[in-house]
Formats: structure tokens, C-alpha cells, sequence
């Protein structure tokens, strides 16, 4: 078996629409419109918003992730 390590969707470089912290869930809802969250923000309106979702990248798992070390 063979597996492939896929890089993340979301980058540093994508901020959260409410409070500008970096983004770790997308959501695109019906039309097109894309939202991007902090997981504080998107634990918040996940209830509210996952209905109406066409497409959900959720990425928070990588908040518990162990950091990379530098040395």
C-alpha cells in the first residue's frame, strides 16, 4: 500500500472573515460564496452554516498537531 501525504488546502496566508486569526475550516456555500474560519469561529456557526454548505474543508485538526522544530 502507498500513501501519499497531501498538502493542506488552507495556508497561513488565509485569515479567519471574522477576527482575521489564521484559517482553518472553507466553506463554500450554495452560489459560490466562500467563507473562511479560525476553529473558535467556525465551532461557533459550524451548526448554522453545515446545512447550507456545498463544500466544507476543515482543516482544525492540524491546530493539535506537534510544531515543527527549527533545529
Amino acid at each position: 500500500m502507498t500513501t501519499t501525504l497531501t498538502a493542506p488546502e488552507l495556508s497561513s496566508m488565509d485569515r479567519c472573515d471574522r477576527c482575521g486569526a489564521q484559517a482553518y475550516v472553507r466553506v463554500v456555500l450554495t452560489g459560490g460564496t466562500d467563507l473562511q474560519f479560525c476553529g473558535h469561529h467556525w465551532s461557533r456557526h459550524e451548526e448554522a452554516l453545515r446545512p447550507q454548505a456545498e463544500h466544507i474543508v476543515d482543516e482544525t485538526h492540524r491546530l493539535a498537531e506537534a510544531p515543527v522544530s527549527g533545529e
